[in-house]
């Protein structure tokens, strides 16, 4: 009965390993397709932030309006790409931190916190709220929503 048991708990723990390992690595290439974007953006590359776009992606930006009102607002995937893909003097970098990445299936969910530097001078901060689907091999972006704020960034 002993020895029973004993294999019980070896087989639960390798199943339990196994499955952080598999969880662990998705959340790697989560990052991955995150991270490829803001690279992208910092080289002024379209072709890379394009491939991090499923084609029917939604971005959204939430935002204080003058009169002190908050706003969401609907960005163009298109217009982005291809700001990110024309020349400007300025190098803009938004530093993320990986805050909460949750995956089910080929749904992930991915919470960063960011600041955005225009030459390395700050600009704002906020939040990105990803939605990523994984098609037979990729995680793409299908929907981004951000906050932008100038005060209580830390």
């Amino acid at each position: 009965m002993k020895k029973c048991n004993f294999l019980i708990i070896v087989f639960l723990t390798t199943v339990f390993n196994v499955s952080a390992q598999i969880q662990q690595h998705e959340e790697d290439l989560v990052k991955g397709t995150i991270n490829k974007l803001f690279e992208g953006m910092r080289n002024t590359d379209s072709a890379m932030v394009n491939a991090t776009f499923a084609s029917n992606a939604i971005m959204q930006t939430i935002h204080k309006s003058k009169d002190g009102e908050f706003k969401l607002s609907d960005e163009k995937v298109a217009d982005f790409i291809k700001f990110t893909g024309t020349p400007h003097k300025e190098k803009f970098d938004e530093r993320i931190v990986f805050t909460k990445i949750l995956i089910d299936g080929n749904l992930a969910s991915v919470w960063t916190d960011y600041k955005f530097y225009i030459d390395n001078k700050f600009s704002h901060c906020g939040v990105n709220s990803f939605q990523l689907f994984k098609d037979k091999t990729t995680w793409k972006i299908i929907y981004i929503v951000d906050t932008r704020r100038k005060e209580n960034c830390l």
